[in-house]
């Protein structure tokens, strides 16, 4: 017996350092590679192939969206008043008292590049139970694992308020929906979210903070699929070669890695009405300058709240266009908005509150190219709230690539801290507006 145990053990550390070796597709089994083949498949066919239309059509219903309050300064005191949306994703939903009988209505308020995203809409609601995550080749029913595993759309919600340790990255599959209203569910001590080769996501109001690297080893990652992974990076949400993804109402902090990462030719991607506090390197949107899939990489990052603590990275993007509209930033220590390989960023209406240190008012930041390269890269600042010296240094000529005569203007910055007055996971109560 104790050396059929030494025979196992030698077998399955041979082959986990044959995966952690060799981290790209081709190292897969069937099953990835056939993953990996329909993703590359969906994220062609969720590409848009005029961005300035999807661009347009959000900042069409940003202008629909009430005037209302102070827009050059944050709201320090908690709202207590009747149901306030102010950004025209939340007035979609949020101030209808039935929501939790209607919680799929949910999926018709997607905005952006990820507005296709309809999550778990067409399957059956999962609730979750049990907030252990002990067993990761048979997760448990009623665990978020078992959940995220199971075959077709579903729309996963909880039975009650619940800290759930992930003690691996938690493998998604395609058409699924995490909902966290009703309940104050926080991912955190553990590993993070991994949206691999997936389409068609929902995550919307979670805590998901202080997460974890994860030490790999055998995964479920469908109900007829397990196999060998290797460590995890700690990200908070991870997105790899995935596409059609809605990220929303999320509350982020001290994350192992990036809070939200977006890579390996994922796309048709929206990041909205989070709160991001306490963390280096926020968001990441394109791993690799040498990885020229990422040119189809389409995301809007919108309605979001650059907290305390912040450093750098909100984002930092390699090649892709990226819509960041009506944001507020009202913390960097390094710098806000960064990039490298030629990527287009297209800043409309967001506030940006440089820091007190006199080296850091910059808002963009260019990586390994030579002036006289980066003047050719489109990065336009437009409505844009300019703060304490903040400054956002453009480049490109708007006729290439670019139709400014087509496109609308977004709210404008001054009304940045009003459409993100809400932002983070929300306390939702049924039969309440939310």
């Amino acid at each position: 017996m104790a050396a059929d145990k030494l025979r196992l053990l030698v077998v399955l550390s041979v082959v986990g350092i044959a995966m952690s070796v060799e981290a790209n597709v081709s190292s897969f089994d069937k099953v990835w590679q056939r993953r990996a083949a329909e993703a590359k498949k969906a994220a062609r066919q969720a590409y848009h192939p005029n961005p300035h239309f999807v661009v347009n059509h959000f900042n069409e219903l940003a202008h629909q969206a009430e005037e209302g309050g102070n827009g050059t300064r944050r709201h320090l005191r908690k709202y207590t008043g009747p149901c306030l949306a102010t950004n025209p994703i939340d007035k979609c939903w949020r101030c209808q008292k039935d929501w939790a009988k209607n919680r799929k209505k949910l999926a018709d308020c997607a905005l952006g590049f990820g507005r296709g995203t309809t999550g778990g809409k067409d399957g059956p609601i999962y609730i979750v139970t049990d907030p252990s995550d002990d067993d990761l080749v048979n997760p448990k029913p009623g665990t978020l694992r078992h959940a995220v595993i199971q075959s077709g759309p579903l729309w996963i919600i909880f039975a009650r308020s619940m800290i759930i340790r992930l003690s691996q990255e938690l493998i998604m599959t395609s058409d699924k929906t995490i909902d966290g209203r009703g309940a104050n569910v926080q991912i955190s001590g553990g590993a993070g979210l991994m949206l691999q080769f997936v389409k068609n996501i929902i995550i919307h109001n979670l805590h998901i903070h202080n997460t974890q690297p994860g030490s790999g080893g055998l995964i479920r990652d469908s109900v007829d699929h397990y196999g060998y992974r290797s460590s995890s990076d700690g990200d908070g949400v991870s997105i790899f070669g995935s596409s059609n993804i809605w990220i929303d109402h999320l509350s982020m902090s001290k994350c192992a890695d990036g809070m939200i990462d977006a890579v390996q030719g994922s796309t048709a991607i929206t990041i909205s009405n989070c709160h991001m506090t306490n963390h280096n390197e926020v968001m990441l949107l394109g791993a690799s300058d040498s990885y020229t899939e990422d040119q189809k990489l389409q995301v809007t990052v919108a309605f979001n709240h650059f907290g305390k603590g912040l450093v750098q990275r909100m984002p930092r993007v390699r090649f892709g266009f990226v819509h960041i509209v009506n944001n507020d930033y009202t913390h960097w220590l390094m710098y806000a908005i960064g990039g490298s390989s030629h990527p287009t960023i297209i800043s409309h209406g967001n506030r940006f509150i440089a820091p007190p240190n006199p080296f850091a008012k910059e808002v963009t930041k260019r990586d390994y190219a030579a002036e006289s390269e980066w003047k050719k890269w489109l990065w336009r600042s437009e409505g844009d709230l300019m703060m304490n010296g903040a400054f956002f240094v453009e480049s490109g000529n708007p006729s290439q690539g670019y139709f400014q005569n087509d496109m609308l203007s977004a709210k404008p910055g001054s009304d940045a801290s009003m459409l993100t007055r809400f932002s983070g996971a929300l306390k939702c109560i049924p039969n309440k507006p939310c």
